[in-house]
């Protein structure tokens, strides 16, 4: 039993072979653009510093993620081994670029609750920012990293037996909670170094089974009621692993984040199973 998830024995037939077909996450992947205007993101924004609360773009991606995730549970899957997974908690990998003389980054992840408002979902974020960002410190990763290049030969072999382990077992929980390649969620800004979205594949090692970037805002043509409108928008890449659910599923759960991320107050109450207000 792995101890990051337990295994769905119940899933429909087709998804119990699927992963049979497609053994690697690489030959699962779905990629698509998901423009969201900016308008609602940054009217939502200005009104909550009003208030005295800094809430950032990734903070409210994120937060609509974790929301459609309480109430579409699939996206939380994933496949090791040929086999699937329920992930029995909810982490976000993301980059975070360190202050220096020579800009380096780190990865890794953070940990939230399904019930989390956008409130508490960006308190998490700034305070793994805040702890991560200055050069010099090390987190569980980079501690894990530095631990296998510093003996020759042992990265190699760590990595090599990390990967049989956890194909056949599952790794240790604190090898887990090091790794960024476990997570429910990765997710990488790119409009911070002014770069446009791209389909970003997702890891082979480890259990990432969606990955987002977040691109340079741009403007894109909406049909309207009127007519044709030109708005500015924010791009997403998204890359899904299609062996964890099917393409309805996942059309339905972004569709719940698009809406969300148009509304973002709707962010503001714990999740406590209620549907979603229309």
């Amino acid at each position: 039993m792995r101890a990051d998830g337990k295994r769905v024995r119940n899933a429909d037939p087709l998804y119990m072979i699927v992963p049979h077909i497609m053994d690697k996450r690489y030959d699962a992947m779905n990629m698509i653009t998901l423009d969201i205007p900016v308008e609602p993101l940054h009217h939502y924004i200005n009104a909550k510093r009003q208030e005295g609360y800094a809430i950032s773009h990734m903070g409210l991606l994120i937060a609509a993620y974790l929301r459609a995730a309480a109430e579409f549970p699939l996206l939380n899957r994933f496949i090791v081994n040929k086999k699937i997974y329920d992930r029995n908690e909810f982490c976000v990998s993301f980059v975070v670029l360190r202050s220096g003389a020579e800009e380096e980054a780190t990865m890794s992840k953070v940990y939230f609750d399904l019930s989390d408002t956008v409130f508490d979902v960006q308190k998490k974020i700034d305070a793994y920012i805040a702890v991560n960002q200055h050069a010099g410190v090390n987190n569980q990763t980079d501690r894990a990293v530095r631990i296998l290049l510093g003996i020759p030969g042992l990265l190699r072999f760590g990595i090599v037996l990390a990967k049989w382990v956890d194909r056949h077992f599952g790794l240790p929980r604190a090898v887990i909670k090091a790794s960024p390649f476990h997570t429910s969620l990765t997710i990488s800004n790119l409009a911070s170094i002014r770069t446009n979205h791209i389909y970003h594949h997702t890891y082979e090692f480890g259990t990432t089974s969606v990955f987002i970037t977040m691109g340079n805002l741009r403007e894109v043509p909406m049909r309207k009621k009127d007519g044709i409108k030109i708005e500015r928008c924010l791009p997403l890449g998204v890359v899904m692993d299609e062996r964890i659910c099917s393409g309805t599923y996942f059309a339905n759960a972004f569709s719940r984040i698009k809406r969300y991320l148009n509304n973002p107050a709707l962010l503001e109450q714990k999740y406590n199973g209620d549907p979603m207000p229309k």
